[in-house]
């Protein structure tokens, strides 16, 4: 299974909106935020990009990488340069428990590590998201402390590029 990850457009606003209201995304993802697609497509540039993940063309997910320092909304706070950060889901509960959330992961991180400046990538589940936690443990992320972002608690990991670098050769 080849997952690939292409730029949204004003055309995907419908499939996100849906995906946005199933409940295994809210659940995962917490409900505090409704997304306005139409304003995130229209930011897209080089400090943040919109994804879609597709295997054989169908749909299945959605991938946000942003370089927190710098973007808009300044959502992470006061962050350190050189790191991005990766918002992710599926969209269809049919397409959970196959391989396609570590999948979209890995490409997502070939993209964020593709500029040399990149040294980490952080991402922030719900604290009561372990499943997922342990996900991105097998990925190389390591929980580096709780945060609040709205109403949610999250737990941010981090993956070194050195670490992604070693598991990315094996």
């Amino acid at each position: 299974m080849t997952v690939q990850l292409r730029r949204a457009t004003a055309d995907d606003i419908p499939l996100l909106a849906h995906w946005d209201e199933q409940p295994h995304v809210i659940a995962a993802t917490g409900d505090d935020d409704v997304i306005d697609w139409a304003d995130e497509l229209a930011h897209q540039d080089d400090v943040q990009e919109v994804l879609i993940a597709e295997v054989a063309g169908r749909p299945l997910g959605v991938v946000q990488i942003i370089d927190p320092a710098n973007e808009r909304t300044h959502y992470w706070g006061d962050i350190e340069q050189h790191l991005r950060a990766i918002d992710i889901w599926i969209g269809d509960a049919a397409d959970l428990g196959h391989g396609h959330g570590t999948a979209m992961m890995r490409e997502a991180l070939e993209r964020c590590f593709a500029p040399p400046d990149v040294t980490a990538v952080v991402i922030a589940p719900l604290a009561s998201n372990t499943d997922t936690q342990r996900s991105y443990a097998r990925l190389g992320f390591e929980p580096v402390g709780p945060r609040t972002f709205g109403n949610d608690d999250c737990l941010v990991h981090r993956l070194e590029r050195a670490v992604w670098a070693s598991r990315r050769a094996r």
